[in-house]
């Protein structure tokens, strides 16, 4: 951030101020679930933007479900993106007994078109949820893949803290315009997700 020099001696006598430094995160929507089968978001992602973020806050799934996600590229008729995706987690229960960090082949994807896991078994209780955010890269590129980074801490079922970290890419050179984010089975009960748009400069 820029430093804002003023040229008198006293703030009481500042004429004119410098200009002050912008905030670089701009919140494009918000969606809040209810019984909701997903949260899908098909406006707002565009060239405006070289970096989306999406915000987890509190979500709660109906039954015990892994958190999902797929993105379009024609504006949510279609959630098919070719995807290659990692992911890595690790957990601590609370009874202090088990503990582990560990890279996790049942949940990537190599080339595959389907849903991609964000987190694995999210507990029901009514204490439980999901919380994190999700970085898209230069969705609108037509040259390059679509680069994703992701992050949640989960109360996981059986009493257990797991902390998933999730990257890959759409590896598609058309241009991301849609995303949907639901659970593996059931509904998203409760919670929100937020949009944000990031500026790099």
């Amino acid at each position: 951030m820029a430093l804002v020099k003023h040229n008198n001696n006293s703030i009481s006598s500042i004429t004119t101020p410098g200009s002050l430094a912008q905030g670089k995160m701009t919140l494009i929507s918000s969606q809040t679930a209810s019984g909701s089968a997903s949260i899908e978001f098909t406006s707002g992602i565009d060239s405006t933007y070289p970096i989306y973020r999406f915000e987890f806050i509190n979500l709660h799934p109906a039954s015990q479900s892994d958190l999902r996600f797929n993105f379009s590229t024609d504006g949510g008729s279609n959630y098919n993106v070719t995807k290659t995706t990692t992911l890595f987690n690790a957990y601590h229960n609370e009874s202090d007994t088990s503990t582990n960090l560990s890279y996790q082949t049942a949940y990537d994807l190599a080339q595959g078109t389907g849903d991609a896991t964000l987190s694995n078994l999210l507990g029901n209780n009514n204490d439980e949820s999901l919380s994190g955010y999700f970085l898209l890269f230069n969705p609108s590129s037509t040259t390059f893949v679509k680069h994703f980074i992701s992050c949640n801490s989960t109360h996981q079922a059986n009493s257990y803290m797991n902390n998933n970290y999730i990257a890959g890419y759409g590896n598609t050179t058309s241009s991301i315009n849609a995303i949907k984010f639901q659970m593996s089975s059931g509904n998203i009960d409760s919670g929100t997700i937020k949009l944000y748009g990031i500026k790099d400069s």
